[in-house]
């Protein structure tokens, strides 16, 4: 009886997801997406936008203005973000183009075996920033409201479940949704705050204690962090687009537009606060200004733009990291969406949040030569390619090579981007190295 109870459930395991994708939409985690399928300029838009407008974005531009002061992060936002627009916007041309999620992309670069090594790193380390920001948001609200941190945050992770297991439709919604309440407070935040110093001061705001502490390079490396790892599997978002024109409209919308606007109302916030030892994870942040106002109604609001918010940015990393596994493992990436959530969930609730800077640096040194790498070999060098080998020594030789310089930047000379360090070497590397294998087509 039990042999035959194990035959059977593999089967009805299958008939049930494939009664899900049926009601909920296929995902296309093994092929490329079908012109039918593909969703319009408005929803590809809604998904990117509704990734970067977030209260991690505010804090990290506090963190910006707080150690550089308010006109040089102003600076290293708008320059970093303009990379990550050209950055971004190339890789997710090429996901447009093709139809192909990351994993299938990465296949032609890395190999057909290869592109594991790319794309679970990737996947595994945006499944650490689903447990990152999901950290963010328990202790944002049992540090506020006094509740239990863990049950805060599994709480916030069953949302954000829930979310992904709907599909690139959830993403849809949950940033249709999260925008226009992060525009309207976000406004009214900063304008408040802005009221008490008023713009001269904001503007003429040196940093914490009167003097910058960190380096313009430190300040970019921050900004391209802070989405490198979502950014370089934008193909994940953009193979939904209907065509390149509204690929690259999509991708404006969060860099710089988005991703910009949230790094300012938490700059303009601390600037004008001027907050001595200020804490981007204390009042001088969106969630908690709102609710050091004392006004039970906009506290329940914080309460919930909280998990809305957050919710967004947690949906969208465990989209792609469940997209990347279930491609690896041949599977179903609503499946792999409960099966990662809960992983994430668990180390969450092990306070990896706390980590927040040294998460930054370590994808600032691992995640820019990939996208670079493949930039490099579909624009320049093997334009047009298609999936031609097992294995693709050229890619991960320079993909060694830019993380290793980066390290030595990281290191030694901090004062440097290790992001652009990474980036740079690794395409470079991987043109140089495949104009000597005999790889490049356009030598």
């Amino acid at each position: 009886m039990s042999e035959s109870i194990q035959h059977i459930e593999p089967d009805e395991l299958e008939k049930i997801e494939e009664n899900v994708d049926h009601a909920l939409g296929e995902e296309y985690e093994h092929e490329p997406v079908p012109a039918k399928a593909r969703r319009s300029m408005f929803s590809v838009t809604m998904v990117w936008m509704g990734f970067p407008m977030i209260i991690t974005g505010a804090m990290t531009g506090s963190i910006l203005v707080l150690g550089m002061g308010f006109a040089a992060a102003l600076k290293a936002m708008i320059i970093g973000n303009l990379i990550m627009l050209f950055y971004v916007g190339l890789l997710g041309q090429l996901g447009a183009r093709k139809g192909l999620n990351f994993a299938l992309l990465a296949s032609i670069v890395f190999g057909r075996k290869g592109y594991v090594f790319a794309s679970g790193l990737l996947s595994t380390l945006l499944l650490g920033w689903y447990a990152v920001q999901t950290g963010i948001t328990g202790a944002l609200v049992s540090s506020t409201y006094e509740l239990n941190y863990v049950v805060m945050t599994v709480i916030a992770g069953a949302l954000y479940i829930g979310i992904t297991f709907v599909g690139v439709r959830g993403l849809h919604i949950i940033g249709t949704i999260s925008v226009p309440l992060f525009v309207v407070l976000g406004l009214w935040v900063a304008g408040d705050a802005a009221a008490t110093s008023g713009w001269d001061a904001i503007l003429a705001y040196p940093g914490n204690n009167g003097a910058a502490t960190m380096s313009m390079g430190v300040g970019l490396t921050v900004v391209i962090a802070l989405f490198i790892d979502a950014g370089t599997v934008s193909a994940d978002f953009n193979r939904w687009a209907a065509d390149e024109k509204s690929s690259w409209v999509a991708t404006f919308s969060a860099f710089p537009f988005a991703n910009l606007a949230a790094m300012l109302v938490g700059g303009v916030m601390t600037a004008a606060l001027a907050v001595p030892d200020a804490n981007p994870f204390g009042t001088d942040n969106m969630f908690g200004y709102m609710n050091a106002q004392q006004l039970t109604w906009l506290s329940v609001l914080a309460f919930l733009f909280l998990y809305v918010n957050l919710g967004s940015v947690c949906a969208h990393c465990l989209y792609n990291a469940a997209t990347g596994w279930s491609r690896i493992l041949r599977s179903h990436m609503r499946l792999f969406a409960i099966i990662l959530g809960a992983i994430g969930i668990v180390i969450a609730a092990t306070n990896v949040w706390a980590f927040f800077i040294q998460w930054l640096s370590l994808l600032g040194i691992l995640v820019p030569p990939i996208g670079a790498i493949i930039l490099v070999d579909q624009y320049l060098v093997r334009k047009g390619s298609k999936i031609d080998a097992d294995w693709r020594g050229t890619a991960f030789l320079a993909w060694a090579c830019g993380s290793a310089v980066a390290f030595i930047v990281e290191w030694y000379l901090p004062h440097l981007s290790t992001a652009i360090s990474a980036g740079l070497v690794g395409g470079a590397a991987y043109y140089v190295l495949s104009s000597l294998s005999g790889n490049n087509t356009r030598a």
